[in-house]
């Protein structure tokens, strides 16, 4: 209470972030007990049937189970592989411009495809790569070529889901690298550069090294979301000719629990999201405290 009352300024400050956590992200928490239920709207949370473990051993058994977790782990892992690293190259290379007027330039015209939502991120994608309207079409038609179906092609559908992240959050998620690679000591660059070390092995040996636990906490937080692939981009994606591979857990959640009314069933595969992406942030956090790191806690 000391401590409390000797900071109660901060706390003060604090306090709008903490209600909208405690409101927003604990005090919800309250609903995964329909998971456990036959919920009904009508009984309400209290009068419902506990059926306990049953729409878990449902959602397991049923066979669009492993369908969903194939979609959502292969667009989250090429999330990983090709989204992730691509925030710290443009971080790197925004470091080394000289000119600061061509480099705030450039990190606005990066941060703008944030700012838009997904329908605008789709309407945009629809108007480059639909069949009939396309822009890249008519001008595969133009040359002589056949039209390709870019948008109905399941082949590809991950791969566009992914270019979209890309365009839209690589620019925006450049903002904590260069804000930890700002923090690093100057003098370090100039005793490398009497020591004849050029602009990639300073690069290599000072500024990478600097940002490594930022890189290494944001890594742990995106496995948090390891189950998370964006039910606004995925459902504006969807059309019947990719379903085999669009159909993902927010989107089963949306079609099962609202459409089809299956409250506590498509509760329990919600819940099922949060429990991996826990064990996915537990698992790595303790990985990284192996190797040296800080972690998140």
């Amino acid at each position: 209470m000391r401590a409390i009352k000797k900071n109660r300024y901060l706390y003060l400050l604090a306090l709008p972030g903490i209600l909208y956590f405690v409101i927003f992200k604990y005090f919800p928490m309250w609903g995964i007990v329909l998971s456990f239920q036959n919920y009904s709207p009508y009984t309400g949370l209290w009068g419902s049937e506990w059926v306990g473990l049953d729409h878990f051993r449902r959602f397991f058994s049923n066979p669009d189970f492993w369908l969903l977790f194939r979609n959502t782990m292969a667009i989250n892992l090429l999330n990983l592989t090709f989204f992730f690293p691509l925030p710290i190259v443009l971080s790197l290379m925004l470091n080394e411009l000289r000119s600061e007027m061509y480099k705030r330039v450039l990190q606005s015209i990066l941060y703008l495809p944030h700012f838009l939502s997904w329908v605008i991120i789709f309407s945009l994608t629809f108007l480059m790569f639909s069949q009939s309207e396309g822009i890249v079409n008519k001008l595969l038609i133009a040359w002589g070529m056949e039209p390709y179906p870019f948008l109905t092609d399941a082949g590809i559908f991950w791969g566009m889901l992914t270019g979209q992240s890309i365009w839209k959050e690589a620019g925006w998620g450049t903002i904590l690298f260069l804000a930890a690679i700002a923090g690093v000591d100057l003098q370090q660059y100039e005793a490398a550069k009497i020591d004849g070390a050029g602009r990639f092995q300073q690069m290599w040996h000072i500024t990478l090294p600097a940002i490594r636990s930022v890189i290494v906490i944001l890594f742990i937080l995106r496995l948090g979301d390891i189950m998370e692939v964006g039910f606004e981009q995925v459902f504006l994606m969807y059309n019947g000719a990719v379903s085999n591979v669009a159909e993902v857990f927010d989107t089963y959640v949306y079609r099962v629990g609202i459409q089809q009314g299956q409250f506590s069933y498509s509760t329990a595969a919600g819940l099922f999201k949060s429990l991996v992406g826990l064990v996915m942030v537990v698992a790595a956090n303790r990985l990284a405290k192996r190797f040296g790191e800080e972690g998140i806690y």
